[in-house]
């Protein structure tokens, strides 16, 4: 007779079944996004609902809770790493506990449809023809935040704050953010008007093949340390990284006018990439070896963007490299004129093309839409409207089309409520990373003009990547920088670069 196995190694036998199912799911998604030909919607939005429902059902037992209470009692015996996935096998336990798999399937079944709906409807500029199945997956994300709060003891809201960011609130929102929101629409008129006292920049001029903007992404990826044994590049309406372990798979759109955002986006998602891609091996398919936060996961993202690919270090590298690669001997593409593009500010009214200074407006519009809506004080018939309000409100435009208006994001449509906060908690994260980083090796920022992010990478890995979900998010935090996150560092680093406060 076979002996039982011990609680802790069943738990970890159990949580790594469960994520398998996860990597398969990832790569299902990944292939709705780019390739999958439209009729077969319905039949994905069925396979993922089915997928959730068995990952669910396998963690959800009255022997995953044994072995839990067991494992828990018995845990002096468990190494670090041991404890902290135990740890979070509890977390994820209760939240999966808390929702019903009836919930659980429903909300998979109605993202996927919404999200296959979502790109029709910004493709047409239809929000009439969305917005039916953009209630669905509201009432439903109500549902499960009202599950999972009356579990945590939490908001709605809060409780799906929680799920991309354990332990965040909207109170610990509102107060992390009060500071910018104060100094956030002085700060985007004081840049303006200190760019308008210099002369213009030249812009790119001409047309930019969109097979070589695929050159260019690689060639990007390649300096950054993108490994493409592990992973791939493809085009997508949206731009995004997802997949699976050890196949990670970025997606970028290009514009042949503006060649600029899609190296700013490739840029973004390889930050995203190098996290997923540098995670514990020994730890891939267990809890504590998933990225520690969306807030975190967002902050190595604008870290590579932002921090990095904006400083003028950076620019002296991609302007040789593009005109090489387009064939281009434009005075444009110059260190200083390339740096002075990557910095304008200039409020706009897509988000992703957004500049360093503006986009937290776009976030914090989107934050106070969604759990107004959450909340029940915003219905989705007058989200049109209200986008077009917050737009001028922070950024003085009047929003012509939906398209470039509440249709331009697939969050929402693919059941991420809860999750815009992230990017200004890792916009502010990553300021004091890439501080930090930059004060541990003076040659990190100069390596970047010669496209070495070797120093930054080695040091991401052993701070953030490495660390995977092993302490809580404030504890990465202070581990990797000696303080916990400080919202004014990232203040401070928005006047530096754009109001020539100091030297960056």
């Amino acid at each position: 007779m076979t002996k039982p196995m011990e609680p802790y190694p069943a738990l970890e036998r159990i949580f790594a079944r469960a994520a398998t199912f996860t990597d398969i799911g990832g790569l299902l998604e990944w292939d709705a996004d780019t390739m999958m030909p439209a009729g077969a919607a319905d039949d994905r939005s069925e396979q993922l609902a089915t997928l959730k429902r068995v990952a669910r059902d396998l963690l959800v037992t009255s022997r995953t809770r044994d072995l839990l209470d067991q494992a828990e009692e018995a845990s002096g015996d468990l190494g670090e790493w041991q404890k902290a996935n135990l740890r979070e096998m509890r977390r994820a336990f209760t939240e999966a506990s808390a929702v019903p798999a009836d919930l659980t399937e429903a909300s998979a079944r109605a993202t996927s449809k919404a999200q296959q709906a979502w790109q029709e409807a910004r493709k047409n500029n239809d929000f009439a023809s969305f917005a039916p199945k953009l209630a669905k997956v509201l009432t439903l994300q109500r549902e499960t935040g009202a599950a999972k709060g009356a579990a945590l003891g939490l908001s709605p809201y809060d409780a799906l704050l929680d799920g991309f960011d354990p332990g965040l609130t909207e109170a610990k929102l509102e107060a992390t953010f009060a500071g910018l929101r104060k100094v956030l629409p002085g700060l985007i008129q004081e840049a303006c008007e200190h760019q308008r006292r210099r002369p213009a920049p030249s812009p790119l001029s001409g047309s930019y093949r969109v097979g070589d903007q695929k050159r260019l992404a690689r060639q990007l990826l390649d300096a950054v340390g993108f490994d493409f044994d592990h992973g791939r590049l493809d085009v997508s309406p949206h731009p995004f990284s997802g997949g699976a372990n050890h196949d990670v798979r970025v997606a970028v759109r290009y514009d042949e006018r503006d060649p600029l955002s899609s190296v700013s986006a490739v840029m973004h998602e390889s930050g995203h990439a190098l996290y997923e891609q540098g995670r514990p091996e020994e730890w891939l398919y267990q809890p504590v070896g998933a990225p520690r936060a969306m807030s975190i996961h967002e902050s190595q993202a604008l870290l590579i963007e932002m921090q990095a690919c904006r400083n003028r270090a950076f620019a002296s590298y991609l302007g040789p490299r593009a005109s090489e690669t387009f064939g281009v001997d434009d005075p444009a593409w110059k260190e200083a004129n390339l740096h002075r593009l990557m910095t304008r500010v200039e409020p706009g009214l897509i988000r992703v093309d957004a500049d360093e200074v503006t986009y937290p407006a776009h976030i914090l519009l989107r934050f106070d839409l969604e759990r107004a809506m959450v909340a029940g004080d915003l219905a989705v018939e007058d989200l049109p409207g209200a986008f077009d309000e917050g737009m001028r409100h922070w950024l003085g435009l009047d929003v012509p089309d939906d398209a470039r208006g509440c249709l331009q994001d697939v969050h929402w449509a693919g059941g991420s409520w809860g999750y815009f906060p992230t990017y200004t908690l890792g916009a502010m994260a990553a300021a004091q990373l890439f501080q930090a980083a930059a004060q541990a090796d003076s040659d990190t920022v100069p390596a970047l003009g010669r496209g070495d992010f070797t120093r930054l990478r080695h040091w991401l890995r052993a701070n953030v990547h490495g660390r995977a979900s092993l302490l809580e998010a404030e504890d990465l935090m202070v581990a990797a920088t000696g303080r916990p996150l400080e919202p004014e560092v990232f203040i401070d680093h928005l006047r530096a670069r754009y109001l020539g406060e100091a030297a960056h």
